[in-house]
């Protein structure tokens, strides 16, 4: 049997990892390639457009697939690449149309309008911006951003104002939005580029990501995540299977395949972040990623049976996916994000014996390390959520949310990180994490 080849562009953390993990289930199906650079190294300035070009060129004819879990500019870039070489996938205009956050929302309140918030576009380079007509308060994101860097609630109109006077916003604006900008104005006629931001109303509730993808006209949901949040709204874990009401998972389910079906998606997995406030029984659509949620490919495996990078390979390559529910060892699993919320130095990181170690107490556990022992942990404005730093992932399952709880905290207990209060300005010299 003659394997297909996939090419996994700007491949991220995850990749290599969660495809090792269910090698068994797709190597004699499927040869991976991944390009260069990662997810992580490319560079701010880099020139997408002749990127695209020179891949679609490179291996015309010598691929049957092209994926990605990266949200940008991966995504997009596997859809304009795939689209080139008359390969599956979405549309890079479709891809920029969910994920420029701006006209996504558009596109949803065409089709799920009790599902949107009220919003408002905002200008970051107008010296005076008008009030938002949500009021205040209302939450403030940019229109295409990564984790919930540059996002948060503003309380009045002299804050809105700070938060876009701030260097750190400004910077933003003008250096990550950069190939944004490209892949806006080189695949689609949308006027708005990625130099805004959204004012949206708040939204209480539980969070959750419905995961699902599109294939030749179906539609079909992977599955439903609960995000649980520190008090600050930092996440703490990601828990599959959700534990709302199942009218309420029908309900979201129900939105997420009107949604994508009216979008164009095809070829692809979808994960959609939703939102459920029982006080009033309402539920909203958060963002919409066209892609492989790469952290939580493991969870499925470990609940139903199949990573969700099994069914992004055969997306990508034209096959149906393989779906089971429940078939997985155990009953529940979790991502669990670890983090500090105060300037620390790393006074102690585990080894990789340590991390096999941790790894080995309880099978298909899985520790992202994203530290190392003397780093500096302090640029919170920068990365991910601008209150906390990350520094592993735990990925774990188990019979019960009371057993996973358990492994969590031996899991901890054996990678044995250790931190000590910092101050940034002082220790500044010795290295902050990038």
């Amino acid at each position: 049997m003659t394997k297909k080849r996939v090419l996994m562009v700007f491949p991220t953390a995850w990749d290599a990892r969660q495809l090792e993990r269910c090698r068994g289930a797709w190597e004699d199906r499927y040869e991976i390639i991944y390009g260069d650079p990662s997810d992580e190294d490319c560079a701010w300035d880099l020139d997408i457009a002749a990127y695209i070009e020179r891949a679609a060129e490179q291996y015309r004819g010598a691929i049957d697939g092209v994926l990605s879990s990266s949200d940008y500019p991966g995504a997009t870039v596997a859809g304009a690449i795939a689209t080139a070489l008359d390969l599956p996938g979405s549309p890079p205009e479709t891809v920029i149309r969910c994920s420029h956050k701006y006209y996504s929302r558009l596109a949803q309140r065409e089709v799920v309008p009790d599902a949107v918030p009220a919003f408002d576009l905002v200008d970051p380079f107008d010296p005076d911006p008008p009030d938002p007509s949500t009021g205040f308060p209302c939450f403030i994101k940019p229109v295409k951003g990564a984790f919930s860097v540059m996002s948060g609630r503003v309380d009045s109109r002299e804050e809105l104002r700070a938060f876009l006077a701030r260097p750190a916003t400004q910077e933003f604006m003008r250096d990550y939005v950069q190939i944004f900008n490209q892949l806006v104005g080189c695949l689609t006629p949308f006027e708005v580029n990625g130099a805004h931001f959204l004012a949206e109303a708040m939204l209480h509730g539980v969070l959750t990501t419905v995961e699902g993808y599109a294939q030749g006209g179906a539609i079909e949901i992977m599955g439903i995540v609960d995000s649980i949040t520190h008090p600050g709204g930092s996440f703490a874990r990601f828990d599959y299977p959700s534990r709302l009401p199942e009218p309420v998972l029908v309900r979201m389910a129900d939105v997420a395949r009107r949604v994508i079906g009216y979008l164009g998606l095809t070829d692809t997995l979808v994960n959609i972040e939703m939102i459920h406030d029982a006080a009033t029984d309402r539920l909203h659509i958060i963002e919409i990623n066209p892609r492989l949620c790469g952290q939580f490919a493991d969870l499925y495996r470990k609940v139903d049976g199949v990573s969700g990078y099994e069914i992004a390979l055969a997306l990508a390559t034209g096959e149906p996916p393989r779906r089971r529910r429940g078939g997985g060892t155990y009953r529940v699993a979790t991502s669990a994000p670890q983090r500090v919320f105060e300037p620390v130095r790393v006074r102690h990181a585990p080894s990789a014996d340590d991390i096999t170690a941790a790894e080995a107490l309880f099978p298909g556990t899985m520790v992202w390390n994203e530290c190392h022992t003397g780093q500096l942990l302090a640029e919170f404005e920068r990365v991910e959520d601008g209150q906390s730093a990350r520094y592993a992932v735990i990925n774990v399952g188990a019979e019960s949310w009371d057993a996973l709880d358990a492994r969590l905290v031996g899991i901890r207990r054996r990678l044995g990180y250790d931190f000590v209060r910092a101050d940034p300005v002082s220790d500044a010299g010795r290295g902050a994490r990038a």
